[in-house]
């Protein structure tokens, strides 16, 4: 795949939707696509997305993401890190910076998904981006390298839900990974409906079987988990050309007050709300 070729492969990114890119104008510029897994593998793939850039000689762009907690999978060209990466969980915001011009094709996990393809735990991906090679882990690496032989975004997706449906039939998800991809629903569904009781008591488990769950799953335990959704819901008000107040955003999210949120988003972000929508601003005009 190249940087070049026709982005009409499943649906555009918009820059309405909770991504976490704290530049969300560059979806449309990159060609930022979504492609839906094949219902045999909805329990092993959240989403597959791909993008492709072609920036200027000594042009740079320093890209930001408050990511959804998970594990992604990615094969990757052009200006990159490797030709195959795994990404685990990022506690803050994923940076890279982009340069020259690169296409990546990728496999978002859900919770129950790494255990699925690999030996690697989640915990020693977090804030990490690595090479995979066969050393990484022999599986993953196998899975990685037979979507890539595949030339063309419909291809990969298409070779990926094949070679994961197979590692479905070898490594079935067991209670735990179905336990973990349930959690995080339910917390995603919590954004919608700001309800619910404890994670614990709407699962009939324990708190500390959320917590190994989660933590085996993604890398994370179950308050920062729940911190990077509320942040993805955070980055995406904000970025409303109509504006927003903070008071009642933090009100909606479940926040003690304004300077909770304040403080969370800059400590995930690097930049302070009033920042973010200023340098929003200034990239519009």
């Amino acid at each position: 795949m190249s940087a070049d070729d026709d982005p009409a492969p499943g649906r555009p990114i918009g820059s309405e939707e909770r991504t976490g890119m704290l530049h969300p104008a560059n979806l449309e510029r990159y060609g930022a696509r979504w492609i839906d897994p094949d219902p045999r593998v909805a329990d092993v793939v959240d989403r597959y997305w791909h993008v492709r850039w072609m920036l200027a000689p000594g042009e740079e762009i320093d890209q930001r993401i408050v990511t959804q907690p998970a594990v992604t999978l990615s094969i990757e060209e052009g200006a990159v890190p490797a030709p195959l990466v795994v990404t685990g969980a990022q506690r803050g915001a994923w940076r890279r910076v982009i340069r020259g011009r690169g296409a990546v094709f990728a496999v978002r996990l859900r919770p129950a998904g790494l255990a699925v393809l690999a030996d690697l735990r989640a915990a020693e991906l977090v804030d990490g981006t690595f090479a995979v090679t066969a050393a990484t882990d022999h599986r993953m690496y196998d899975e990685l390298s037979e979507i890539a032989a595949d030339d063309g975004v419909d291809a990969r997706a298409a070779t990926a839900d094949r070679v994961i449906a197979h590692a479905l039939e070898r490594h079935p998800i067991g209670a735990d990974g179905r336990l973990a991809n349930a959690v995080l629903d339910e917390l995603l569904e919590r954004l919608r409906t700001r309800t619910g009781d404890t994670l614990a008591s709407a699962f009939g488990v324990s708190e500390r079987v959320v917590q190994r769950v989660l933590h085996d799953s993604i890398g994370l335990g179950p308050k920062r988990v729940t911190r990077l959704v509320r942040l993805q819901e955070v980055a995406r008000r904000l970025a409303d050309p109509t504006g927003v107040d903070l008071a009642t955003l933090a009100a909606e999210l479940g926040y003690v007050d304004q300077a909770h949120l304040q403080h969370d988003f800059r400590d995930v972000a690097g930049v302070s709300p009033g920042a973010y929508v200023r340098s929003l601003r200034e990239l519009a005009s």
